[in-house]
């Protein structure tokens, strides 16, 4: 699977127009264990990237820096990104000194299956905005002062067609997401001078396990897996062209290469 996403990649970024290369930067990823946070590590480890993964099931999480490690230097962290914020960043701090990208991908879904707003309990809809929402912001705040310094980082915030569409059930999720879009949109205008790129990133519907959480028993087989749209993550990264936005992953994977060096 490592070889094979490399070589997708490879073909499609390998130009002489690319810009940041991913090669020696230092990447923390949350929800790094499974689905597509998995799959963008191994694209990332293809590249050459350091990582630091992040995700709350460490037997997953270190399955998935073992599949790893031997391709780059990994700093697994089995944490809650909200409730354990501070510790993530200081740990990726004290081991490679810097931060340069920042991938927002950890969520939660919220009750399974998702229930109509009129009675979606309170306390796990703030726990979903607290973990959808407010953790990427206070991962961000920690770790900006050292890109703002650098003058460089990308931070690539992943979100769901549902924080901008209305469906029924997905209230919850949904507005989440549309928080973190909005926090992500301020964040972009207020970091532009700094040189740190603020990315929205939408992969789009995916057979993964969180979806078969959000739907028990339907059908996702005509879905693609998250390795169809990871690609989209080393583009925001290497294509320094692509202004801060939000890009639907399975279009810009498509997209002509836009910087020019």
């Amino acid at each position: 699977m490592l070889r094979s996403a490399h070589a997708v990649v490879h073909r499609q970024y390998s130009r002489e127009d690319s810009f940041m290369q991913l090669r020696d930067r230092v990447a923390v990823i949350t929800g790094a264990s499974k689905g597509l946070g998995r799959e963008i590590a191994r694209l990332y480890a293809a590249r050459g990237a350091t990582l630091v993964l992040v995700a709350r099931g460490a037997p997953d999480l270190q399955k998935a820096a073992d599949e790893i490690r031997g391709v780059t230097d990994v700093l697994a962290i089995p944490a809650d990104v909200g409730e354990d914020a501070e510790q993530i960043a200081q740990a990726a701090l004290d081991r490679f000194g810097r931060v340069d990208i920042l991938i927002n991908n950890a969520s939660d879904i919220g009750p399974s299956p998702m229930p109509a707003l009129d009675a979606y309990p309170w306390d796990a809809l703030l726990r979903v905005l607290r973990i959808n929402a407010v953790a990427p912001l206070h991962l961000i705040q920690l770790l900006v002062p050292r890109m703002k310094d650098r003058g460089t980082g990308v931070i690539l915030n992943v979100t769901s067609d549902a924080g901008v569409n209305s469906y029924p059930g997905w209230g919850g999720y949904g507005a989440s997401k549309a928080a973190l879009e909005h926090l992500s949109r301020t964040l972009a205008v207020e970091l532009e001078a700094t040189g740190i790129r603020v990315y929205i990133v939408d992969p789009g519907d995916m057979n993964t396990e969180m979806h078969r959480r959000a739907e028990p028993g339907a059908d996702l087989t005509h879905l693609p897996g998250p390795e169809v749209p990871a690609p989209a993550f080393v583009r925001l990264v290497e294509d320094e062209g692509l202004p801060p936005g939000r890009y639907e992953a399975m279009k810009l994977i498509t997209m002509p290469h836009v910087g020019v060096r």
